[in-house]
């Protein structure tokens, strides 16, 4: 069984005990998280796809930890100008492992 959700405006692929990086979310290490928006469920053969979401599905999930992800350089510069730029940027992520995958009966 596995559902696709959305979080962060991004959509993931998820399954009961996987351990996903979301972008950062509030609550501490170890608070339960809901996800409501589910796009997409499929239980076996039956496959549920909502028109956007899914109606009475849900994904739980614990927060694992909050940290963040590798520097990203940024070089940006205008020739002939005499102007150069170097920046970094480090996204803050939260790890997040699926417990629980419900659909809604038919």
């Amino acid at each position: 069984m596995y559902a696709v959700i959305q979080s962060g405006g991004k959509q993931h692929r998820v399954s009961k005990g996987e351990q996903i990086q979301l972008e950062k979310l509030d609550g501490a290490e170890g608070d339960k998280i809901t996800f409501d928006d589910v796009l997409l469920v499929k239980d076996g053969d039956r496959l549920l796809v909502g028109t956007p979401n899914v109606d009475g599905a849900n994904v739980s999930g614990k927060i694992v930890a909050h940290g963040k992800d590798k520097k990203i350089n940024v070089f940006t510069y205008k020739r002939r100008k005499n102007y150069a730029r170097r920046l970094g940027h480090r996204q803050q992520y939260t790890c997040v492992e699926i417990t629980t995958i419900s659909a809604p009966k038919e």
